[in-house]
Order: C-alpha cells, then structure tokens, then sequence
C-alpha cells in the first residue's frame, strides 16, 4: 500500500519544521504494520512544512520555481522520516524524483518494488519531478506504478475522514462512511486535488482518508475496520 502524508503531519503544533515526538509516532506505527501484518508500505511525503508552491505562486514568483523548491521540501521531509523509522529498526530506502545522488537514490520503478520486496519502507520524495503536479498526484502515479492496493491518505489536526463541509468551521458537518469518486469531484470536496482522485477512479485504486496520528489507527485500516472514510 502506499501511504500519503502531508508535510503539515509532520510539523511542530505551529505548523512549522518537524515534530521529533510526531516522526517517532509514525514511525513505530509504520513499523508495527509492516512487521506484524507483514504489509509492504511505501510512503509520499508533502513538503507544506517546509514550503508550499502554491504560497510562492501567490506571492507573484514563478509557479514552476515555487513548484521546484517544494520538492526540495518534500526532500527533507523524507529524510528525517528515513531516520526516524532506521531509529526504530525498519531498514529504509529514499528514492526521490529529482535527482541528487549524494543523499538519495534516483526513483526506478524496478528498484523500487525490489526493495518493497526485501522488506523496506520505499519513501518517495521530490513529487513528480514536475512543476505543476501535487504530491497527490505523486501519491496516485506510484500507487499506480507499484500495483499497491490502496492509498491510504492520512490526515491530523483531529481531522479522521471526508467531511460534508469543513468540521473545524461547521460543527453541524457530518463524516462520510464512504463515498464515490465522482461525488469527491463533484461537491468540491478538499480532500485530494481532482487530477488525483481522477487518476484513482480511472485505475481503480481506492483511497482510505484516516486520521493519522491516532494511536492505533494505521493498523486498523490495514486489518479492514471502519475507520475514517472509503473512495471508491
């Protein structure tokens, strides 16, 4: 499967750099998974710790610039959850879209499912490799290319599903158990950007939407309880 985090998941409760305490957490979570129910993970690291392209964007500088330093984000963020996850005993490879061979493999399809098959966490970072394209859309493509049987997005800040609406500005907003694809593109919902989700519905890959950093709930995902909300 593979595993989508935002880089906000991972930043300290300003929103900014990482969380020691926030890596560790998943890491063990991660780790539990993969050696208990023998799960191959690969994860997709944000960067919106760090930098957002579309922030740059809004401030008048190049979109495709914005774009490339919040790959070099997404970078950094792979890295410190490759050290958090080596902390806890899960051997790791970062494999990263743009290249720079001097902290991180280049991204090789082939190797990459060989090192799912020797039972390493493979984490994707530098998004596409393109401007223009959201680590959504990174997660999508190498669901895709891997033959991964789900995405698993993961959300924080309380968040653990789809909402009708924004359940942090709208109490009266209620959870979807499960809802389709083209309900997700229709009603706006802010979940994965449309590219993404449309990718999902064309290669049939559904995508579980949980929260992230409930104790436990990664692996409750994994063995088929109701958590969070089912696309498909």
């Amino acid at each position: 499967m593979v595993l989508k985090l935002s880089g906000e998941a991972l930043a300290e409760p300003g929103g900014f750099g990482l969380s020691t305490a926030t890596l560790h957490q998943i890491a063990t979570e991660i780790l539990d998974v993969r050696v208990g129910l023998g799960v191959d993970i690969a994860i997709v690291v944000g960067g919106g710790n760090f930098w957002r392209g579309l922030k740059g964007a809004g401030a008048g500088m190049d979109r495709a610039q914005a774009d490339y330093m919040g790959m070099l984000a997404t970078v950094m963020n792979g890295l410190a959850l490759q050290d958090a996850l080596e902390r806890v005993g899960q051997a790791t490879r970062v494999m990263t879209a743009v290249e720079m061979p001097k902290i991180a493999e280049p991204y090789i399809r082939r190797r990459a499912i060989r090192h799912l098959e020797k039972g390493r966490v493979v984490i994707f970072a530098g998004g596409t490799g393109n401007p223009f394209f959201t680590t959504d859309t990174t997660a999508a493509l190498r669901a895709a290319e891997i033959e991964a049987q789900a995405i698993l997005k993961g959300t924080h800040s309380g968040v653990d599903g789809i909402y009708t609406a924004d359940p942090k500005k709208d109490p009266s907003a209620t959870r979807y158990d499960e809802i389709t694809y083209l309900d997700v593109i229709n009603r706006g919902l802010a979940v994965m950007d449309a590219t993404a989700i449309t990718f999902c519905m064309d290669n049939g890959l559904p995508i579980v939407v949980f929260d992230l950093l409930a104790p436990g709930n990664t692996r409750s995902v994994l063995e088929g309880e109701r958590v969070g909300t089912l696309v498909g």
